[in-house]
């Protein structure tokens, strides 16, 4: 029997899987990235690609301040039941409790930030027997946070779309990696009638 005609049994996978993000860390790499603070992760393209053949069990974005967008918080609860959380500072601490709490209900844990601060977050969960992923842009994360993970995901332009802040402050959202063009580039011209 040849390679090609024996067929394999088909495995199962039955991992549940954590995405805790560093909303903060992650905005400040791309906007570092592309140069303009218009930008934001495209999830939509981002999570199914992370989770891969798994189970999403949580999905939690973690970010500092007041101004957090209601349509992110809607967006994220709809598509994948998760939630935004609000830190008074940082969002190190918030994260590292929930990722400690999960530790016991997930087989992998997937931290969304390339900040060497999760470095013994990182050493913790995997002493719990938790996989432990991270997932960040490759030039803003530590190499320590890297070499202590199991594996690494590379956030690539393709993971985050630009969009345009138009008068009366609504966002436009433009072309994933775009340097923060229209998504149906079109140009609008005014009609003129005569008088």
């Amino acid at each position: 029997m040849t390679q090609e005609t024996k067929k394999l049994p088909e495995i199962k996978i039955s991992q549940t899987v954590a995405v805790l993000i560093d909303g903060n860390n992650m905005e400040r790499s791309i906007h570092s990235e592309v140069g303009h603070d218009s930008a934001m992760l495209n999830f939509d393209e981002l999570i199914p690609k992370l989770v891969a053949n798994r189970s999403l069990n949580r999905l939690i974005y973690f970010r500092e301040g007041r101004a957090i967008s209601s349509k992110l918080a809607e967006r994220l609860h709809a598509n994948y039941h998760g939630s935004v959380r609000a830190c008074h500072k940082s969002a190190d601490i918030p994260l590292s409790i929930k990722a400690t709490q999960l530790a016991h209900k997930v087989d992998t844990i997937i931290i969304l930030s390339g900040d060497s601060d999760y470095v013994e977050l990182v050493t913790h969960l995997k002493s719990e027997g938790v996989r432990v992923e991270i997932a960040a842009l490759v030039k803003t994360t530590a190499q320590i946070l890297r070499d202590e993970a199991d594996y690494f995901h590379e956030i690539t332009k393709e993971d985050w779309f630009s969009y345009k802040q138009h008068k009366g402050g609504r966002n436009v959202p433009g072309r994933s990696g775009s340097g923060g063009s229209n998504s149906n580039n079109k140009k609008t011209t005014k009609k003129t009638t005569k008088k």
